[in-house]
């Protein structure tokens, strides 16, 4: 840990904490009519996450609330490691942040065990009180970035600054790449690695959340 900047880490959620993407499995699951050329847009980059995300849900029904909460939460899978891995940075007074670009009513649902304050969980909204299920963006892109995000997780981490915060990112898709340019460490898994590793860009490959704690036991000893 640096001596001279107090460490605070912003952990993704979907393919981080879980073991799938949890959007793309109700897409699949549920596949409401259209989603397809919708979801192959969004990875092409021809729509923002914000616009595809958001035009997705807005294909199914409100009533089927119930129904894709339980079917998120029967599928999802928390990677291993991670409920070690909070205990591990509470010992240590590390302030820890889940910066998710997924919805609250699966992301919430599936943290509550793990005690974790709200006001250090970052995610979008679902409203179900129309016809289909509308995505509102409580936490969107600041001035210093115009990717439509939705939950932007640089304007989170630009809320911390550089100069008195060391900066962890944890994650594994390319949605995490543009917080892992500002992050001063960075625990990378899947495309994300393989984005740094295109790239040049010094990272920590992980599997499990055991190899993190490992990695930074390994440095508060050194």
């Amino acid at each position: 840990m640096s001596a001279k900047k107090r460490p605070v880490i912003f952990c993704d959620f979907d393919g981080t904490i879980t073991l799938s993407d949890n959007i793309v499995a109700i897409m699949k699951h549920f596949k409401p009519e259209g989603y397809e050329s919708i979801m192959e847009q969004t990875v092409a980059q021809h729509l923002s996450i914000q616009e595809g995300v958001g035009a997705m849900f807005n294909l199914i029904p409100a009533g089927f609330q119930d129904e894709v909460t339980r079917f998120v939460l029967d599928q999802a899978g928390i990677r291993d490691g991670f409920k070690e891995f909070l205990e591990y940075v509470r010992e240590q007074d590390i302030e820890f942040n889940v910066t998710s670009g997924g919805i609250d009513f699966f992301v919430l649902p599936l943290l509550e065990p793990f005690g974790i304050p709200a006001e250090h969980i970052y995610c979008n909204h679902a409203d179900f009180s129309q016809d289909t299920i509308r995505i509102e963006w409580p936490y969107p892109c600041d001035e210093h970035c115009s990717n439509g995000c939705g939950m932007c997780k640089t304007t989170v981490m630009r809320k911390y600054p550089a100069e008195q915060y060391e900066r962890i990112l944890i994650g594994d898709s390319l949605t995490d790449f543009e917080g892992a340019k500002l992050a001063d460490r960075i625990y990378s898994r899947a495309r994300l690695t393989e984005k740094c590793r295109e790239l040049g860009v010094a990272h920590i490959s992980f599997e499990t959340f055991h190899d993190i704690i490992r990695d930074m036991r390994h440095r508060e000893e050194g």
